[in-house]
């Protein structure tokens, strides 16, 4: 049995803004019937505009009637440039979060305003449904190739199963779990590829002083004072920091090591490894 959130359960028993605006500025209808899930979203935009008015109508499980709920709360009083922020994952937040096997109903979501968007973006005439990017892998479902690649990238997925909460690919018949898994290893493989080609960031001196301050304070500062001391930012001078310990560290016999061990390490991986920390 999935456990919920006391938000999901809410939403749930009492769906907020549920029906259907008559001549919207936004509609997107995503899912189908027989595939289990389907979902309805209209909004009307006032003259700032900004979501004034939206609804939504589904058919499917709880989950989704509470995903499509709390997305039209979250969606009211933003611009359209706004809208296009949210995502799967902050639909499932709003929620206090959502079973992993349920996944996929914020990804309806999040797929539901963004043809919602389309429309009134492209003056707001009902488009047949548009013929799917890629190749069909799961049958059942009617999920694409490149929306499982979306879904891994998005999400970080890594599994069979991760992809089937997300999606719903694989969830039937099973037949294209083997393909699923070939899709899986080679979008980590690409991406794992362009991790390690990609070049370090390049900091600006303001921001590579706010990145040592930040590491100071979240993990350089309670090493040391579980022994009772501290250390401060005195000065930054191209790769050169200059800090000044306190408390106990000030004038002990080990803080040179400490220097080193502690300070100069976490600085080095968490901020550059050009990084030479010196004491004042």
């Amino acid at each position: 049995m999935w456990e919920y959130t006391d938000k999901v359960k809410d939403h749930y028993l009492n769906p907020r803004n549920s029906g259907e605006i008559k001549n919207p500025d936004g509609f997107g209808e995503i899912g189908n019937i027989t595939c289990g899930d389907a979902l309805r979203l209209t909004f009307k935009l006032d003259k700032e505009g900004k979501v004034e008015d939206i609804k939504f109508k589904t058919f499917g499980c709880g989950s989704a009637i509470a995903s499509a709920s709390v997305l039209t709360e979250l969606c009211k009083g933003k611009t359209v440039k706004e809208l296009k922020k949210i995502s799967n994952q902050e639909i499932a937040d709003a929620l206090g979060g959502l079973p992993r096997e349920k996944m996929h109903c914020s990804v309806m979501g999040q797929e539901a305003l963004e043809a919602a968007i389309t429309y009134y973006e492209t003056g707001g005439k009902k488009a047949a449904p548009k013929q799917k990017d890629g190749k069909v892998v799961c049958t059942c479902f009617n999920v694409t190739d490149q929306e499982i690649i979306r879904a891994i990238k998005e999400n970080n997925l890594k599994t069979v199963d991760d992809v089937t909460n997300f999606t719903k690919a694989g969830g039937g018949c099973g037949g294209c779990l083997e393909e699923i898994e070939e899709i899986i290893n080679s979008t980590l493989s690409k991406s794992s590829e362009k991790t390690s080609q990609a070049a370090p960031v390049r900091l600006t001196t303001l921001q590579k002083i706010d990145k040592i301050r930040e590491v100071l304070q979240k993990d350089v500062r309670p090493v040391l004072e579980k022994d009772g001391g501290d250390c401060e930012l005195v000065d930054v001078d191209g790769n050169d920091v200059y800090i000044r310990f306190k408390g106990s560290c000030s004038g002990c016999a080990f803080s040179s090591m400490t220097l080193i061990s502690v300070v100069e390490k976490n600085l080095k991986e968490k901020v550059s490894d050009q990084l030479v920390v010196k004491t004042t």
